[in-house]
């Protein structure tokens, strides 16, 4: 559910709109692709994870079959795009939040809706799980009402309903190729965060177990959950309809005339926005505690309170509603857009450092006894070269424009700062991933 609760979120809800204006009906090829390049990479890390379960992940498991640098950058990046994720949700719960109310400023929905989640998180390990189950039980229920409403909607056979939407309007690719790949992008954004169920696992009672259960189901799920809604979508709506100024899952409840399913759909999509939240949340702060624990954060990062949690961390963590809180002031219209292309960036760049983290393991460690990804090393090398063209594009796309132009900088800055800054762990220092913080 944890990782249903991440990757389920502003990117399907109201970041496939985005994908549509891009690919057209053709987003669904779009999204199969990055489902394909999601599934390679939870097999990777339930392989690595099972081996190896500890609080930090892929970030410790890049420092130990890598070297420290490169657990340093992956760490880094992840956090960053984490906390710049947090910051499109809360943007993404003030668009919502316009349906009810158009004339409250966005900041201040901002605002609030933060503060509750950074609270809930503050709690206990076991009220943000409390918290995250129910709200992705929440999400699950809604997206099967959505597509079997949508299904009932398609078979009423109304005007403008049906399958011929996949061809009208341009054709099923109506930008071509370059549209298709711009809009796996998108996709990738939109899986984001599935990977947090391996810096979970560490916190689990019987982590094999459970990474092992979460990649069998959740990418079955998710290929439902966004395929089969896109598909429903797509035919109930006209693509050229599809866009950011509200979720197209509203869109569509408007459209099909049942009283009051436009609103209801909208607060359901306000849950997920604050489950993908509070999940980022989450695992920003523990990845910020990873970083303590291997001495490349300050010490205080690295601090939990009675209760286990990493107050410090979490505080860090929540810089991203302060930023979506500038640039919605800032650009409100263009602010999702904006939050996405340099938030992307770093789960980029983590997503193929995990890959080629998996190849070292393998490396070190030759075929492990428990779980075992298959297609090594192929899939693992098809994966990271895929991640890598993806990067190579994103300059020749305007809507990701500025995915380098803040990434490399940010990048180079933290090699300086490891390079200048950072002296090689101390023999005292405690075993990296020693947190307890067990729900």
């Amino acid at each position: 559910m944890i990782a249903i609760g991440g990757a389920v979120g502003t990117g399907l809800f109201l970041g496939s709109g985005f994908a549509i204006q891009l690919a057209g009906p053709a987003v669904l090829v779009s999204y199969a692709i990055g489902g394909l390049i999601t599934l390679a990479l939870m097999g990777c890390l339930a392989e690595m994870t099972v081996a190896d379960p500890a609080t930090g992940s892929f970030g410790l498991f890049a420092e130990r079959y890598l070297g420290r640098f490169a657990g340093f950058l992956v760490r880094y990046a992840y956090v960053t795009c984490i906390i710049l994720a947090i910051g499109t949700e809360v943007t993404a719960v003030a668009i919502y939040m316009r349906y009810w109310l158009p004339d409250v400023a966005g900041a201040w929905w901002i605002g609030g809706f933060g503060l509750a989640l950074l609270a809930v998180n503050l709690v206990s390990v076991r009220a943000f799980g409390a918290v995250e189950y129910l709200f992705s039980a929440i999400k699950v229920a809604a997206i099967l009402a959505f597509i079997a409403l949508g299904l009932w909607v398609i078979g009423r056979g109304a005007p403008g309903v049906g399958l011929a939407n996949y061809t009208a309007h341009g054709g099923f690719a109506p930008h071509g190729l370059s549209g298709i790949w711009s809009a796996v992008i998108v996709s990738i954004f939109s899986y984001l965060s599935i990977e947090m169920i391996a810096v979970a696992a560490g916190e689990a009672r019987d982590p094999e177990r459970a990474i092992v259960r979460a990649f069998r189901s959740t990418m079955l799920r998710l290929a439902l959950f966004y395929l089969g809604s896109l598909a429903v979508m797509l035919a109930v709506l006209p693509w050229t309809q599809a866009g950011t100024a509200t979720s197209p899952f509203v869109t569509v409840m408007a459209a099909s005339g049942l009283p009051y399913a436009a609103g209801v759909i909208n607060a359901v999509v306000l849950v997920a926005a604050l489950s993908a939240m509070n999940s980022q949340l989450y695992t920003a702060s523990r990845m910020l505690f990873s970083l303590a624990d291997s001495g490349l954060a300050p010490r205080r990062l690295g601090a939990v309170d009675a209760r286990g949690v990493p107050v410090a961390a979490l505080l860090v963590s929540a810089a991203g509603i302060a930023v979506a809180g500038g640039v919605y002031a800032w650009r409100p219209d263009a602010a999702l857009g904006v939050m996405i292309a340099v938030s992307i960036f770093g789960a980029l760049f983590t997503w193929g450092m995990i890959f080629v983290t998996h190849l070292a393991f393998r490396r070190r460690h030759g075929t492990p006894a428990g779980f075992r990804m298959w297609g090594y090393p192929w899939v693992s090398l098809a994966g990271a070269a895929t991640i890598l063209a993806i990067l190579a594009t994103t300059p020749f796309t305007a809507a990701f424009a500025p995915t380098l132009v803040y990434g490399v900088p940010v990048l180079a800055v933290l090699a300086g700062v490891y390079a200048v800054c950072l002296r090689p762990p101390s023999s005292s220092r405690r075993t990296p991933g020693s947190m307890d913080t067990r729900g």
